[in-house]
């Protein structure tokens, strides 16, 4: 079971739909799947057909309120399986920040799932921010995925989140690894959206996926029905380009890339 946070601090950069649609694509192919919603948002959540429930999150077992096993729902998606979010979740920002081991809250929790469940994958959809609970989802995770919106500014927001993850590699989760990063809204039409791909090619050259996401309205569409891109639409644009990157993701994950970052990344740096 390996356990993979997808996260930026940026919104609106296709992560939740990233983390929704490549579970959903793994789960055809017969991967049991768990997508915990660790975003108060609850994007993920309403994305997969479920609603928002009190209660039925994280965050009763971050307090030591129960289990997480307990919150698990089976959505209509065969194989993938989801502990949703709630709005009480931003909460947990200030609780947990009380707790001696306010970065580890989260990791504890999580280790009885792991005991007591037997997916292939857990997917955790980070909340945009870097944060307590963000900090808590790549304590516990083995590798993040970085989801990265083809425009200029966008670049300087990877050069955080890889911080972060080297910080919390250095301090407190030594098999955490940036996993790859995703190229979204790719517009194959503009020079802006090739430039920014060779841009972090340069700094992180075989951990960015070779499948780009592109910019689809039919992307955008499908968490308004409660649907993957895959179901709202199986023969967009968006639903293909999903498929293949979860080939390039099992193709990956047989035999990960051996070439970590350099430098990181910077608008100034080119």
């Amino acid at each position: 079971m390996k356990i993979i946070a997808f996260a930026n601090q940026k919104g609106g950069v296709g992560k939740t739909t990233t983390a929704v649609s490549l579970a959903a694509c793994l789960a055809e192919k017969g991967i049991k799947m768990l997508l915990i919603d660790f975003d108060p948002q609850s994007n993920a959540t309403s994305a997969v057909g479920i609603g928002r429930q009190e209660g039925h999150s994280a965050y009763p077992a971050l307090l030591g309120e129960g289990k997480l096993k307990d919150n698990i729902q089976h959505t209509t998606i065969k194989n993938l399986d989801l502990i949703p979010s709630e709005l009480n979740l931003a909460g947990a920002e200030v609780d947990i920040a009380r707790s001696d081991n306010y970065l580890h809250c989260f990791q504890m929790v999580l280790a009885d799932l792991l005991v007591e469940t037997n997916y292939d994958y857990i997917f955790i959809d980070c909340p945009p921010s870097l944060g307590i609970l963000t900090s808590n989802a790549l304590m516990a995770a083995e590798g993040v995925i970085i989801t990265v919106q083809c425009e200029y500014l966008a670049l300087e927001g990877l050069t955080m989140i890889t911080d972060l993850i080297r910080k919390l590699s250095t301090y407190g989760n030594s098999s955490l690894k940036l996993d790859g990063i995703v190229m979204t809204m790719f517009d194959s039409r503009t020079n802006l959206s090739s430039d920014v791909v060779e841009e972090v090619k340069k700094h992180f050259s075989e951990l960015v996926y070779e499948t780009y996401i592109p910019r689809n309205v039919r992307i955008s569409e499908a968490p308004s029905y409660g649907q993957p891109i895959t179901i709202y639409d199986p023969h967009s644009a968006g639903a293909l380009a999903y498929r293949a990157l979860a080939v390039e993701f099992i193709k990956r994950h047989k035999s990960p890339p051996a070439v970590k970052e350099t430098n990181p990344v910077s608008p100034n740096n080119s």
